[in-house]
């Protein structure tokens, strides 16, 4: 109990300050445009790709996002299901506040419903928890990420579950599931038919309890393998890589296949940093082989599917590498002081590094000078008002 006191005692000090310096720094002379902020159009049915996108910061913003991908969603699967005269969703009614406005986008930049600075202040002593020190490590920002990712996937995958789950028993058999029509209509020599990501052998490796049924957990490690803890699904995963790199057909990786392909992704997951240029193969073969030793336990010259084994994860990389790629940059750009972490103050002072996967790039870069000055004393009172909640 006193040590909740003393929590809300700091973030109130801290509160004061930020607000109190942002109040009385001068003003910026001339005419700042306020950056509009734009919600992200990246919804694809598309098969996957290599690339992820980043996971909005704001849990209100990722919420809003997936709203209007739901409405996408059901638009595409489920418009033969209604007819003309259903103007809205089942629930449409329990929709939250920005429903309210023509456009969610309207809603994020009416600064009396959506501020930037009061959202900070809300969700920071949220992101500073592991402990609650006034400061947000690049581990407390990693896990903040991975959750807001974890929750987007898991809503997708609940989503598909709802459409392949025919008899609505909690349950998809393989009998219910149909592969994405892009597979449907492809031919076996499309990208991702022949690796055998949508067949039954992928299916029962994903059955982790081997009853022929995928409940939530287990379609969400068959649509996201790479997050899987399920070692049947890894290795199956091993299987496939080895099928895809195989270019000699022997089932399994010679030196020459590994080199050539393995070896730069399982480089770029261990040096994020290291210099993108193109170096001679000449530089590389060396730590190339050392690699390729350390992994043909039985020294035969090959690696199996189960060698692969330890460097899976970095051909396949989880959510949590891209979430901590996330927090290195967030706290690269809002960082001020470099001391790794960042308080309250450097996040308020650098928000469009918080909300730049929204913010219209087109606007100003000096926009948040005149337009998230929080001297309001409301703003204050809310932040203390939350903060009682929470402790």
């Amino acid at each position: 109990m006193v040590r909740a006191s003393v929590s809300v005692i700091i973030y109130i000090a801290i509160a004061v300050l930020v607000l109190l310096l942002i109040s009385h720094s001068p003003k910026k002379p001339g005419n700042h445009r306020h950056r509009r902020l734009k919600l992200r159009s990246n919804f694809t049915f598309a098969p996957p790709l290599h690339h992820h996108n980043p996971i909005p910061f704001d849990p209100l913003v990722a919420d809003i996002e997936r709203r209007r991908e739901d409405r996408k969603w059901e638009q595409q699967h489920f418009d033969h299901a209604f007819n003309a005269s259903h103007d809205s969703a089942p629930a449409a009614e329990s929709q939250p506040e920005w429903e309210d406005f023509m456009d969610a986008e309207d809603y994020l930049n009416n600064e009396d419903r959506f501020n930037v600075t009061n959202r900070l202040l809300l969700l920071f002593p949220k992101v500073d928890v592991d402990p609650a020190d006034g400061f947000v490590t690049e581990d407390e920002l990693t896990q903040w990420n991975l959750n807001q990712a974890q929750r987007e996937v898991l809503h997708r995958t609940q989503r598909d579950m709802e459409l392949h789950d025919k008899n609505s028993d909690g349950f998809v058999s393989f009998a219910e599931y149909q592969p994405p029509s892009w597979v449907q209509n492809a031919d076996n020599s499309s990208f991702g038919y022949d690796m055998g990501w949508w067949k039954e052998e992928h299916f029962n490796a994903s059955d982790a309890n081997g009853d022929g049924l995928l409940n939530i957990t287990e379609f969400n490690d068959f649509l996201h393998p790479a997050d899987s803890k399920n070692l049947k699904l890894l290795k199956w995963l091993c299987k496939e890589e080895v099928r895809e790199r195989d270019t000699d057909k022997d089932e399994k990786i010679n030196f020459k296949e590994f080199f050539h392909g393995l070896f730069d992704l399982v480089r770029n997951y261990d040096e994020e940093n290291h210099n993108s240029t193109h170096q001679s193969d000449d530089l590389m073969e060396f730590p190339a082989r050392n690699l390729f030793a350390q992994l043909d336990k039985d020294g035969d010259g090959y690696l199996s599917d189960e060698e692969m084994l330890p460097i899976i994860g970095k051909i396949h990389p989880s959510e949590h590498y891209y979430a901590k790629q996330q927090a290195d940059y967030i706290i690269s750009q809002a960082d001020t002081d470099k001391d790794g972490q960042l308080t309250l103050g450097e996040m308020i002072e650098n928000p469009y590094v918080f909300y730049s996967a929204i913010f219209n790039d087109d606007e100003e870069e000096d926009y948040y000078h005149d337009e998230f000055r929080c001297g309001r004393v409301q703003n204050l009172c809310w932040f203390c008002y939350y903060l009682l909640i929470w402790n």
